[in-house]
């Protein structure tokens, strides 16, 4: 072997090396860590439980299996915790967090609150997309949009700005019900106490919910869903969505942006600032997650249909809101703040 030939094996066994150590590096630094997943609600409800699904079995599949924590952070309806996740937390990847999904739709229309921009986030993935759902008590009288349109019933919902706000409140706007719209419940747990005791005759929530917390409802009938919105449910047929029950597309732009949440799901995210490696590392695993035979075990014996929507996709569905004209955008602001 002459003198140039040696050199050359060295110098490619150098660059092997150097090869080597770059893929290694997101295993050792994952190796004996903490990955701490950061969920902006109480205990008890479907962000908490997916959070601690996803938490359960993620660990294994991230280069160097480090130890995954979940971590309730709770205060302003999920703002608290995305703007820590978004500016304090450590941005080295040891911290993500599942985000409230109307939050992007509140930053990009300018509701006070939100200290981030939601298409500069790290969205690593989201077991599926949710498809929201207006359900009313089998007691209220009202079983149909065209008997909602004529009678007055109270809905239940936690504060202004939210989800169960803000569903009923498109479907008055958009869709020409009646509903009165109660806030103050602490928590969706509390609307259905509520429902029950026949002090509200409804509410929102996410079809997914009320199939994992409550079967034994929808098995007896004490609920009719009068309306979602959202990806078509296959088990939700002759129930009209919120977008086919508004009479012009404006009215449908408007929808669109604010039930952008839907298109979300439940989703996870990191800190801009995480090396892109790092990032790449957590949606790979993600998505490995979504095919691990043990997870989509536990997850068919809770009823929690799997469908993932990738961290990509999230990024574009943010990068949408922001480029929203602004005649939307202004449209939309006063049913989310």
């Amino acid at each position: 072997m002459n003198k140039l030939s040696r050199a050359l094996m060295i110098a490619l066994g150098v660059a092997g090396s150097a090869g080597e150590g770059r893929a290694q590096s997101v295993a050792d630094f994952y190796r004996g860590k903490t990955v701490t997943v950061l969920i902006g609600v109480s205990a008890g409800g479907e962000y908490d439980l997916l959070a601690r699904l996803v938490s359960r079995f993620i660990g294994k599949h991230i280069p160097g299996n480090p130890t995954v924590v979940p971590q309730n952070m709770t205060g302003a309806g999920g703002i608290t915790e995305a703007n820590y996740l978004y500016n304090v937390a450590p941005k080295d990847g040891t911290f993500i967090g599942m985000v409230q999904n109307a939050l992007p739709t509140m930053q990009a229309v300018g509701v006070p609150g939100p200290q981030f921009d939601s298409s500069k986030f790290n969205w690593i993935g989201s077991i599926a997309p949710t498809v929201e759902t207006l359900a009313l008590w089998h007691t209220s009288g009202v079983t149909t949009i065209e008997q909602a349109r004529e009678k007055e019933v109270i809905i239940g919902a936690v504060g202004r700005g939210g989800i169960t706000y803000t569903f009923p409140l498109m479907l008055n706007q958009f869709a020409g019900t009646k509903f009165k719209i109660v806030v103050g419940y602490p928590g969706g747990n509390d609307v259905n106490l509520a429902m029950e005791r026949g002090e509200a005759a409804g509410r929102n929530n996410t079809w997914s919910s009320w199939k994992i917390t409550k079967k034994d409802w929808l098995a007896q009938k004490k609920i009719s869903i009068l309306a979602y919105e959202g990806p078509k449910p296959a088990d939700l047929n002759g129930v009209p969505s919120l977008q086919e029950l508004a009479t012009n597309d404006a009215d449908r732009q408007v929808i669109r942006l604010v039930a952008a949440g839907t298109r979300f799901g439940r989703p996870l995210a990191a800190a801009p600032g995480v090396p892109a490696d790092r990032v790449a590392a957590l949606r790979e695993a993600f998505m490995a997650t979504m095919k691990d035979p043990e997870f989509l075990k536990e997850a068919a014996t809770n009823d929690i249909d799997v469908d993932p929507v990738d961290g990509e996709t999230m990024r574009k569905v943010a990068e949408e809101l922001i480029a929203a004209p602004k005649a939307i955008k202004d449209r939309a602001r006063p049913l989310v703040e």
